[in-house]
């Protein structure tokens, strides 16, 4: 009889079955059965209280009441520790570790397309030849490395960058929905209306897929709603307007990101 049950991660009409499955499996007792959107936060309420120990760095500094410590929470028999991610190694026998994501695209197009394209989002995409495999490649604001693997794939790799990684991969798949009519000549025709207008469209997409409910208004702003909270985005300066100051800065800072992926990039800023 657990008394929370929270689904995240599914399909949301799905989600909903399933809810409305545990609701009647759980109809004798308290059990909260929560499903939140993208980016909601879930609060839980226990009636013990734990006590942790904060070690290394973070104790350095004595916080504030109220203020939020943030850290790994680290168990080791009945006792609780918050340590930075630096000071695991140091105060338990866990270590950490860097994961090198690696994306492989369909792709048969020539690849000039794509380094075309990508010239025209990010200010830095230098070519050069893969070392190891010989194969065009492009590093694209120096850290996101697009190869063409084979005459049917693309690959893109970094531990870093996802978000850039992520507009990339959404160009390359718009690019091979288009290829039966596009061609490197006719690519350099393309305006900036034009190119401006695929950005709009996926930062549009990469801010539903954060909030899910995210329609435009009548004075051209985008009205996000997450779970009745409202925040109105102006998409020329970036302001946002919202009584809950939680999702007023997590949606100033999710824009801030996505417009930096999808438009120029000045080197000096980065």
């Amino acid at each position: 009889m657990p008394p929370n049950i929270i689904l995240v991660h599914g399909e949301a009409n799905e989600m909903g079955r399933l809810k409305q499955k545990l609701t009647s499996l759980f109809a004798d007792g308290n059990t909260k059965i929560i499903t939140p959107k993208n980016c909601q936060s879930v609060e839980m309420h226990f009636n013990s209280e734990k006590m942790a120990k904060t070690v290394g760095n973070l104790a350095e500094k004595t916080p504030e009441v109220g203020e939020i410590v943030s850290g790994l929470l680290v168990k080791k028999g009945f006792t609780y520790q918050i340590m930075a991610s630096d000071d695991l190694h140091v105060f338990s026998q866990l270590s950490t570790a860097n994961v090198t994501q690696r994306i492989t695209i369909p792709y048969s197009g020539a690849f000039a397309v794509i380094q075309h394209r990508l010239k025209q989002i990010y200010e830095s995409v230098e070519s050069s030849t893969d070392e190891e495999s010989g194969v065009p490649s492009l590093r694209v604001h120096e850290r996101v490395t697009v190869k063409q693997e084979s005459e049917n794939h693309l690959c893109t790799a970094d531990p870093i960058s996802d978000m850039v990684s992520d507009s990339i991969v959404a160009l390359v798949l718009n690019a091979s929905r288009e290829m039966p009519k596009v061609s490197v000549e006719s690519e350099t025709l393309m305006n900036e209306e034009e190119d401006a207008k695929k950005a709009e469209k996926i930062v549009h997409a990469l801010l539903v897929s954060l909030f899910g409910d995210v329609k435009f208004g009548n004075d051209g702003k985008l009205v996000i709603n997450v779970d009745g909270n409202v925040a109105n985005l102006d998409k020329q300066t970036g302001d946002v307007e919202c009584e809950n100051e939680g999702l007023k800065e997590r949606v100033r800072t999710a824009y801030r990101r996505i417009r930096s992926a999808v438009k120029p990039i000045p080197l000096s800023a980065a």
